[in-house]
């Protein structure tokens, strides 16, 4: 029974090692209009890791869903952006859905 348990324990560990955030929310400043989320989700889309792209002028927010077992590091997010003309001010890993944050930005409006 107790070595059942340590091995549980082990999986779990082994687990939550390997685990990163389904999401990647990113501050960014010089958002203005509807041409700039499109430059952002084209640029970001390149990246093989990217799962999907949401962007919200209104909340300087960018959002990156990355494909299962896969991350981004924070400095190729930083270049990608300020090469394409944009300050990055936070970046945040959630495990927080795109379609909950879509959902989040519509109901403020």
């Amino acid at each position: 029974m107790i070595s059942q348990r340590i091995v549980l324990l082990l999986l779990a560990v082994l687990a939550a090692s390997g685990a990163h955030a389904a999401t990647i929310e990113l501050t960014v400043n010089g958002l203005v209009c509807g041409f700039c989320a499109q430059g952002i989700e084209k640029t970001l889309r390149r990246n093989a890791a990217t799962d999907d792209v949401f962007v919200s002028l209104e909340n300087r927010l960018v959002a990156v869903a990355t494909k299962p077992d896969a991350d981004i590091p924070d400095d190729i997010l930083r270049k990608a952006l300020k090469d394409a003309g944009y300050d990055v001010k936070a970046i945040a890993r959630t495990q927080r859905s795109l379609q909950s944050l879509r959902e989040q930005v519509k109901a403020k409006k």
